[in-house]
This record gives C-alpha cells, structure tokens and sequence, in this order.
C-alpha cells in the first residue's frame, strides 16, 4: 500500500490533498460549533425552537450545491484549476472572517448566513476537486489518488465535528471557533499557493448563468456515456445511504444504544475510520487501476452489515436509560454493533472509491468538471430525499432500527438494478472473485497493451479461465474469440456474453459461424477495440504449446493492426486445467491461492505477424513454468 502514500510527498498531490483537507475540516468546524451553539443556547439568540434552527442550518449549508454548482462546473473547466482553487480559498477567508462578525454580535440571523457562503464556496470547490485529479494522475495512480481524497475527507469531517463541538462549550467558546476557523481558512490559502499550474480544460467555452438550464444540460453530458451516469447514480446513493445513517446517530445513541454524547462521537469516529480504512484498501484490493469489481463487493456489505445492525440493536429496548461509554462497552451487544458500523464504512469506501475514480477516467475531458458538478447536484438531492424519507419514516412511528433496514433493503434493491442495467460491474467482480480466491496472479508488461485503437493480444490455452484472468489484468475491455461450446457454458456464459465475446466454429463444423466471427473480429478491430484470441484453438491435455492455427494472420492480413503476445504461467495442474483428465474433476488438485503469472512481449507489428512467429514468442514468455 506505500504506492499511494507516496503521493503525499509530491508537490502535483500534497498541497492540494492539505488544501482540500483543511477545506472540509473548516466546515465541519463551523458547522457543528454553529449547530452545538443554537441547540444549547437558542433561547439567548432566538425565539426558534432548536430542533427548527439544526434543519434550517442543513438545508442553507446543501442549498448552495443545488443554485450554483452548475455554474461551478463551468468555472472548473474554462480556468486554470490552480488559480480557481485559490480563489475559492480567499473566499473562504472572507467567510470566517464574516463568521467572527456573527459571533461577536450573538446574530444567528448573520451566523445562517455565513453558512450558506459556506455552502456555495464547498458548491464552487467540488467540481474542480474532483476533476483535477486525472489531470494530476496517471491512470495507476487514479484509484489511489482518489482513496486519499476520500480517507482524508472523512477523516476531516471527523475532527472537525470535533473540535467545533468541543471548543463552542468551553468558555469564551466563540472566541476560540472564530480564531480557529479564521486560522484555518488561512492555513488553507497557503497550503493551496503551493498547486502546480493545471491547464483549463475548455478556455473557450462562455459561462451561462442560468442555473437551471446549465443544471439540465450538465446531466445531458453525463447520460451521454450510460456507464457514467449509472455511475453517477451509485455516487449518490452512497450519499442517500450515508446521509440516512449519519443522521440517526445521536437518536440511536442516545434512544436505541442509552448511551450520552460520548457514544455519539463513537459512533461518528467508528463509521469514519471505516471509511478511510475502506477507501486506502481499495488500491491494493483493485492492483492499481480502476477495479469496479469492487463495487458489487461494496454493496453487498452494505445490504448485509446494515441487516445484521438492525438485528442486533433490535434486541435492545427502546428508550433504555442513560449509561456511561464505559458501561455500554462492556455489553457484548456494542461492540456487535460497532463492528457492524466499521464494515458498513469500510464496505462504502470499497464502493465509493471506484465509482468516483470510474467517472473521472471515462469522462470526456472538456466538459469533466461539468459532469462532476451533475453529480453533486445529484449527491445533494439523494441527501435531501434522505433527510425528508427519514423524517417521515420517524415521523410515522418507524424505529431508527427499523429505518435502518430499510434502508439496507432498499440498497439491495438499488444495487440489483444498476447491476442489471449494467452487467459489467457484476462482470468485474466475478473476475475479481476469481483471481482473489481461487487465485494469487502476478502481471508483467500489460503496459505493452496499447491504450487506445484496435489491437490483437494471443495467449498459450491453459485453462477454461485464461480468458477471465487476462481480462482481471487488462485495463482494457477485451473481447475474446472463444469456442462456441465454451461461450454457452452456465456462469462462464454470463460472462462472455457480458464482454461481448465472439463465439467460433471450426469450418468443418460450422462454416457460418466461422466467417460470422472473422466479420464480427475485422468489425471489433476498425472500431478500436481490443480483440483476445488462443491461437491454439484447443485447451492443451499435456501442458505444451499446441501449433498456432493460421486464423490470426488471416485477421491481421484483413485489417493491420499490433498484435500482442502474452504467456499464461502455473495455469497448468490447477483445478480449470485438464492435466491427468477432465478439467473441474479434482477440487483443490493444487490447493488454493495458486500463484500464476500472466507475461506481455512487446506488440509484433501487422507486417510481422506470423502464427509460427508468434507461438515461439509466447513459448519464450511462458519459459519452463507452465
């Protein structure tokens, strides 16, 4: 895991990480001292109950993201990000100094207000957050850069909740929170100065400052690229589903656990170490690049976490009387509960830290900012329905154990129809299983891969999963050309279907369905695809190369393209290979773990390309280990 942590000693990472820290620490910061502040003393400052004056402060503090980040997401592609950064910190500045003002005069009306300039300067920060972080990156680095940002983010919410609600109750409270907050938003500025220069993405374009046209055209972007929006979608449910929980802290507490404001700060502390646990794990759990396999792995701990939560505070009696953390951490109960709580956030870092990392590499990069602004009007609106289902559920006379499994209900629901709509998530998580269990694979050269345009890669036939390991090591979507007996198989069939595999016959058998396949890889080609064959065109019975059939340099011949070697090693003898017999007759021929390795050679060049040729290459990658 040190990969991603190495990050933090680069001048094109560090400050920034500093600034967008110091960032979501300061509004925390305000906001929870603001909210401690009202509910203790809103007889002194007004004539609104508490309760009115915490619903008034959240709604102000979300409003914002929903009036101005469509402008935001403008701002964030025409101008240097470095510059707009700072900007918005000098903005900040500006507010806390606003913040002491409110303080000073004891005006709630004046404190609301520095909330909502709060809110619109998080509203203007969130796109260019988020989308200078590709720009910044390369693609390894992409899903480790976006694990810090989040760790570091909940971390920041954390102390911030913190320090405001411990430091507004001390005497002379407002004096402390005014200076901090001030100190802050200056640490802030100067943490933001050190930015390398990021160039703007689209210099050209003109701002429109309708919101609500720029807001409606901003969604269109993202719908444009199903994947993304679908993305989008799960972004925001994460929200709807954290919001949900989050909100029913202090009530489960204080109702359900009978515990005081320690158990509270618990509570908080447990769910927001899970999540950077979570998000810094997804790196070496995705092999450093964008791995939504992760995310099906994530909601299922989710749904199922936030049912064993419900089960085991169900046994507890509403209303219990208040005890001490000391006594509530010696019920086995608690800590039952609070193991439930790490694996909901740890799951949720598993699940939000690719999504976020999905988006930014398969945005299109002129309007990128643009697209992450519809994502966070669309986060603040899943919010809102959260908080508004909450309190009506409540409301209703439902339970907070009751409302948390609905919710992990509903996000079974969710997760089924995005799967649904998007088998590719359930695609990459079945691969992932596969080379995480069954499995401990080791990858050289798939940088040889080119990045983008058509391209053949051929690999030795070991197994009934070779093609299910290459595509856990390409970063590219392979489509592979596959016996169409094989293609038909229950489960693997998903599979390639999902992938777009192309089913094959030999011309003896079937004719058609060979020159069906021929046109379909010569289409696949032309659109720039990467095409994956076995050249062998057989699973090998005595762990040697079998003679690479011709059809590749037919392929090649028809439309020129690089074609790359790879070699599957320690394939051979494993439970999917056919050594002495059937394959999958002897389970756990090998044991588990296997460790195998997949090996790319440098691409061969269209006028190169000889089936003779290329089996001696990948005898030569695969070696003596088969």
């Amino acid at each position: 895991m040190s990969s991603q942590f190495k990050l933090l000693q680069e001048r094109r990472f560090l400050p920034f990480f500093l600034t967008q820290f110091l960032g979501a620490f300061n509004d925390n910061f305000y906001k929870n001292a603001l909210v401690v502040l009202v509910t203790f003393q809103a007889a002194r400052l007004t004539d609104l109950s508490p309760g009115v004056l915490v619903n008034i402060a959240a709604g102000l503090f979300i409003l914002p993201f929903f009036l101005f980040s469509a402008t935001a997401g403008q701002f964030a592609d025409k101008f240097e990000k470095s510059r707009l950064i700072r900007f918005t910190k000098l903005l900040e500045i500006a507010i806390m100094v606003l913040a002491t003002v409110a303080f000073a005069l004891s005006s709630v009306k004046l404190m609301l207000a520095t909330l909502f300039l709060m809110g619109t300067q998080s509203a203007i920060f969130g796109p260019v957050k988020y989308a200078i972080l590709p720009q910044v990156l390369d693609e390894t680095e992409l899903v480790g850069g976006n694990a810090l940002v989040e760790s570091g983010t909940f971390v920041a919410i954390l102390l911030g909740t913190l320090v405001g609600g411990l430091l507004i109750v001390v005497p002379a409270g407002s004096v402390w929170v005014s200076a901090g907050v001030v100190a802050t938003a200056l640490l802030g500025y100067l943490a933001s100065r050190s930015i390398p220069p990021v160039a703007a993405a689209d210099p050209a374009m003109k701002v429109a400052w309708n919101p609500f046209v720029q807001t409606w055209q901003m969604v269109g972007f993202a719908r444009e690229n199903r994947t993304v929006f679908l993305s989008i979608l799960g972004i925001s449910w994460f929200w709807f589903y954290g919001a949900v929980f989050l909100s029913q802290f202090p009530g489960f507490a204080s109702e359900v656990l009978g515990g005081d404001e320690k158990a509270v700060t618990l509570l908080l502390a447990v769910f927001s170490v899970g999540i950077a646990i979570g998000s810094l794990l997804c790196e070496r759990l995705s092999g450093k690049h964008v791995e939504i396999g992760l995310v099906p792995f994530g909601s299922i701990g989710l749904t199922v976490f936030g049912l064993d939560l419900w089960w085991a505070s169900s046994a507890l009696e509403a209303g219990a009387a208040m005890r001490p953390l000391s006594e509530l951490l010696a019920e086995p109960v608690t800590w039952r509960i609070l193991f439930d709580l790490v694996m909901i956030a740890l799951c949720g870092g598993f699940y939000i830290v690719p999504l976020y990392a999905l988006v930014q590499s398969r945005s299109a990069p002129s309007h990128r900012s643009r697209i992450i602004a519809a994502n966070n009007i669309l986060n603040a609106a899943f919010m809102v329905v959260a908080a508004a289902m909450g309190a009506g559920l409540l409301a209703a006379g439902a339970s907070v154990q009751q409302l948390f499994l609905i919710t992990a209900l509903l996000n079974a629901v969710v997760a089924i129809y995005i799967y649904t709509l998007v088998p590719e998530f359930l695609l990459r998580f079945i691969v992932w299983l596969l080379v995480h269990t069954v499995y401990r694979l080791r990858v050289q050269g798939m940088e040889h891969v080119p990045e983008e345009g058509g391209a053949v890669i051929v690999a030795n036939h070991v197994s009934f999963v070779d093609a299910l390991i290459i595509m856990a090591a390409s970063r590219r979507p392979v489509r592979f050309v596959m016996d169409h007996r094989i293609f038909r198989w229950p489960i693997l069939s998903f599979v390639f279907r999902t992938s777009r595999a192309i089913p094959i016959a030999s011309a003896k058998e079937d004719p058609a369905m060979m020159e069906r396949a021929f046109d379909e890889v010569a289409r696949a080609l032309e659109a720039g695809e990467l095409v994956g064959i076995f050249p062998e065109g057989r699973i090998t019975d005595s762990g040697e190369l079998y003679p690479f059939r011709p059809g590749i340099a037919r392929i090649v011949e028809r439309t020129p393209v690089p074609v790359v070697p790879l070699a599957l090693r320690g394939l051979w003898g494993s439970f999917f290979s056919r050594k002495d017999g059937p394959a999958m007759s002897r389970p756990f021929r090998r044991g588990a773990f296997n460790r195998i390795e997949l090996v790319a050679a440098a691409p061969v060049p269209p006028a190169a390309v000889t089936p003779e040729g290329l089996q001696e290459q990948v005898a030569a990658l695969r070696g003596e280990r088969r």
